[in-house]
């Protein structure tokens, strides 16, 4: 199993409350890891890492070590409406991540994944005008989660970790051409079990 594959395992097993094997560890230096412990974001190959207490301290802003390694945050909150029309998003269930660069880029998952294309930076600009939280929203590691799909109205500044565990869940459930009949009940399970944390 890939490291890639045993990290998403991992957020599903955590978001679905089941226990993991024997025992969780950092993916950086092996020490087991806590429940509701923190990640961080490998920028070289965009995959979410598990980090013990040590590593996320080293990681952190303002920590000793930096590189490619980005401290996830922890912050979640709901937002009204966001008007994502003019993003020129063609499903309704997306994230959108602003890199380094200033660049977003709208991200929908797929049962191959995530499938990705770059936003528009005026309708970016304007869409941070009517929602001016999504200024802050710091890059690479949040993203803005949106649900508009069946009915469904769900609008979220998120930890990047948050939209890899949707893409998994997505990934697990899809069945035929259609998603069958398991993803989007386990999708609006997802939306509903979010929390905010500030």
């Amino acid at each position: 199993m890939s490291s890639t594959t045993a990290a998403l395992a991992r957020i599903i097993r955590r978001g679905r409350g089941e226990r993991a094997g024997p025992v969780e560890r950092c993916d950086l230096c092996r020490e087991p890891v806590a429940p509701g412990h923190r990640h961080l974001l490998d920028t070289a190959r965009h995959e979410v890492r598990c980090a013990c207490r040590a590593c996320a301290l080293l990681f952190s802003p303002g920590g000793a070590s930096e590189g490619h390694y980005r401290l996830v945050p922890r912050r979640r909150l709901r937002l009204s409406s966001v008007p994502t029309d003019a993003l020129g998003v063609p499903v309704g269930l997306a994230f959108f991540v602003r890199g380094a660069d200033g660049a977003v880029v709208a991200h929908y998952p797929s049962p191959a994944g995530a499938t990705q294309w770059e936003v528009d930076e005026q309708a970016w600009c304007d869409v941070v005008g009517a929602r001016p939280e999504l200024g802050g929203l710091e890059a690479d590691v949040e993203a803005l989660l949106v649900n508009t799909a069946r009915g469904a109205s769900h609008h979220w500044l998120v930890p990047i970790d948050d939209c890899f565990r949707l893409v998994a869940v997505v990934r697990r459930e899809w069945k035929g051409l259609s998603g069958g009949s398991t993803v989007w009940p386990e999708i609006e399970r997802f939306f509903d079990e979010l929390t905010e944390r500030h």
